[in-house]
């Protein structure tokens, strides 16, 4: 399977990847915990069906030292007693910011207060970046048909 644009070639494509990746960089550079953000960079990307994102998330997730336990259950994550608090706001405030045209109103108040009581002002900002961050490389992936499963952890720098 090959995908049905190379994206990075394009000068377009080049320019407009390269701006997300300077701000996934300052999110990344963020006080929002590492394990955090790929929880919430593999969960999105579970909803949304991108394979190519799943798969460097998870390997990436793995490789920094996350359990298999852990990612095997995030996309159960409300059923699952491997993850805190704090964790679950996170994922609950993913699952809501991806899935806006499924609820009327979009991001739920208690959803949000929720996410406030475990994360700071920078680190909500951080959060709610991540996720617009994580929803726009998913739909070019899954538009594009980027195919998945030969990620490699650092492939990308």
């Amino acid at each position: 399977m090959d995908a049905r644009l190379n994206i990075y070639a394009s000068p377009v494509g080049g320019t407009v990847t390269k701006y997300l990746n300077a701000a996934g960089k300052a999110v990344s550079d963020s006080t929002l915990p590492a394990a955090t953000q790929e929880l919430v960079k593999i969960r999105a990307s579970q909803i949304n069906g991108c394979g190519f994102c799943t798969d460097m998330h998870t390997k990436d997730a793995a490789h920094a030292g996350e359990t298999s336990t852990r990612l095997n259950l995030v996309a159960a994550w409300r059923e699952a007693t491997v993850f805190t608090e704090a964790e679950r706001a996170a994922l609950e405030l993913t699952e809501q910011g991806t899935r806006i045209a499924d609820a009327a109103g979009g991001v739920r108040d208690e959803a949000w207060a929720n996410a406030a009581e475990h994360y700071d002002e920078e680190q909500l900002a951080a959060l709610v970046s991540l996720i617009a961050v994580i929803n726009t490389y998913n739909r070019l992936n899954v538009i594009i048909r980027q195919p998945a499963g030969d990620y490699q952890p650092g492939m990308f720098g």
